[in-house]
């Protein structure tokens, strides 16, 4: 594993931990849409991640070669939560059923902001390892002066 993977791997963390902010902001922002282009309430979205370079065969080999051990990790998907729907009794609202209901999005702003302080503690953490690569480059330039 050369130097450059190691700043290839936080990139791709970097770079996974961007799009979970920006899917986690654009919950929050619409935690109080009732109605979508498709006459839904917003549903909460949630990113899906996977280890790059994940398949045991290719491990295996890239192992067997002393070739590159593991590549970051890359966005599978954005997927929908599915879990219900909040019911709030609201009956001035104009998207309320004839009871008075209205079908509020299933964001809870909490666990939104729990996922905020994880996400920004692991985009942290991978600037930090990038900092010490580089640092360990700098370093072994240095060696040669």
């Amino acid at each position: 594993m050369s130097i450059f993977n190691s700043i290839n791997v936080s990139a791709s963390g970097l770079t996974a931990e961007r799009l979970r902010m920006d899917i986690i902001s654009k919950n929050i922002a619409n935690a109080n849409t009732t109605r979508t282009s498709n006459g839904t309430p917003y549903r909460r979205q949630v990113p899906i991640f996977k280890q790059a370079n994940a398949n045991f065969s290719q491990i295996l080999e890239n192992v067997k070669r002393r070739s590159k051990i593991g590549g970051g990790v890359e966005v599978v998907a954005i997927e929908e939560d599915k879990t219900p729907f909040k019911k709030v009794y609201d009956p001035g609202h104009p998207d309320a059923d004839k009871d008075g209901y209205v079908q509020m999005p299933n964001v809870d702003i909490v666990s939104e902001m729990i996922n905020m302080i994880s996400a920004t503690r692991a985009y942290e953490a991978n600037v930090t390892a990038m900092n010490a690569t580089k640092s360990m480059a700098m370093k072994a330039l240095e060696i040669g002066r």
